[in-house]
């Protein structure tokens, strides 16, 4: 089930950067997951990425369908990329999860090229040649990690990032690092590092009790050499900046869009599950319950991608406050609606396979930032029109 029609390009796909007519992005995504599906239990049992969904999302071009068409890429709409997640997430969850941290970060770029700001070359590189771009900055917030120190034409990185979805393709590492004997006080690096660079190296550490298929492994760099160019922003370490308003912003939409297929997917196979049993009235209350949940799931995921206004929308520390309580409301929704179809499936539910997956894979939003109780203390900041950081 697509959670937004598409607005801007429905009916209509791109293959590099030329639209042709032809199923809308959303369309073939969940194409893309009735392919997917089947092996997706076998990747959670093994505990290995999910290798032949992006060999997958490369050959058709997916990686690009945000990239717009005159830069070489799908011209997908937001609204579409997000509708893409949901759908992907219903074949494979580990795959659409996977996904999101990639698209947050092309949109992330592509609000910048929008914005006159350098990001056009990675965006064509996208678009040219399907690199899959990883996020490492899971684990680090306003203080990061790692160490930097300044050479000549640049800084000497070392450091570990985990967990760092999509590693074991990665093309291009999105991360930050700390410089703490920065002339001007501690200050956070954040660059743009090819996994192909001297010292760059992946470790297969990833071992969760779900999405085990999203080979979030760690990410180690030994004394990698990164160029001023490579360089994107410095800013001062352990306070707010307004960078943390545009990615978190883009992020948080789309992530939630991908949890929200997990929650239709395990809607869908608890309603078939009681189809016997329809005429219960037990299970009929019970499935007017997961139908309330997922109601309110959806509107909440629907309201943080149209605050997003398809990239225009203007970042702020207010706009950020309500989107990570946004994300707070539909993250315990959607927990709620999978507990609720294992329920309604009885026994059939909580047996290895099928709903019990989705109710693992559903927990780990809890784990993207922020966590709830740092979301209500940032939030709660925010309102009373305090920083959000210090609280003063």
């Amino acid at each position: 089930m697509t959670l937004i029609q598409p607005t801007n390009h429905s009916g209509t796909a791109a293959t590099g950067g030329i639209e042709a007519a032809g199923p809308s992005w959303p369309q073939r995504a969940a194409d893309l997951a009735l392919r997917i599906a089947p092996d997706a239990g076998a990747f959670d049992r093994a505990g290995t990425f999910v290798r032949p969904s992006f060999d997958a999302l490369r050959a058709e071009r997916f990686l690009s369908a945000p990239v717009p068409a005159d830069l070489g890429g799908g011209g997908a709409s937001y609204p579409e990329v997000a509708a893409v997640l949901t759908e992907v997430a219903q074949g494979c969850p580990a795959t659409a999860v996977t996904l999101s941290m990639h698209y947050h970060l092309v949109c992330t770029q592509l609000w910048r090229h929008r914005h006159g700001l350098s990001g056009e070359a990675v965006l064509r590189k996208v678009a040219a040649e399907q690199v899959v771009l990883v996020s490492t900055g899971a684990s680090d917030w306003l203080d990061s990690s790692g160490v930097a120190r300044r050479v000549e034409g640049g800084y000497r990185v070392s450091g570990r990032k985990s967990p760092a979805s999509g590693a074991p393709v990665g093309g291009i590492a999105a991360t930050s690092i700390a410089w703490p004997d920065s002339p001007d006080g501690p200050q956070v690096i954040h660059c743009s590092i090819p996994f192909s660079a001297e010292g760059v190296s992946v470790e297969m550490t990833w071992d969760a009790m779900g999405l085990r298929g999203t080979g979030s492994d760690t990410v180690v760099f030994d004394d990698v050499f990164v160029p001023d160019s490579s360089v994107s922003l410095v800013r001062p370490a352990g306070v707010w900046h307004p960078f943390w308003d545009v990615v978190l912003g883009l992020a948080m939409p789309t992530i939630m869009a991908a949890y929200l297929g997990i929650a239709e997917s395990a809607a869908a196979a608890a309603i078939a599950h009681a189809g016997g049993r329809r005429n219960q009235p037990h299970v009929q209350t019970q499935v007017g319950e997961l139908s309330n949940r997922l109601t309110q799931a959806r509107d909440i995921v629907a309201a943080m991608i149209a605050s997003v206004d398809d990239l225009h929308f203007t970042p702020s520390v207010t706009h950020t406050a309500t989107v990570l309580a946004r994300k707070t409301m539909a993250a315990d929704g959607m927990i709620a609606v999978v507990r609720q179809a294992m329920e309604i499936s009885g026994g059939a539910g909580f047996a290895s396979g099928g709903i019990e997956r989705l109710y693992r894979d559903v927990h780990g939003v809890l784990y993207h930032p922020l966590p709830a109780d740092r979301q209500r203390l940032f939030t709660g900041r925010v309102v009373l029109g305090n920083d959000p950081v210090t609280g003063t």
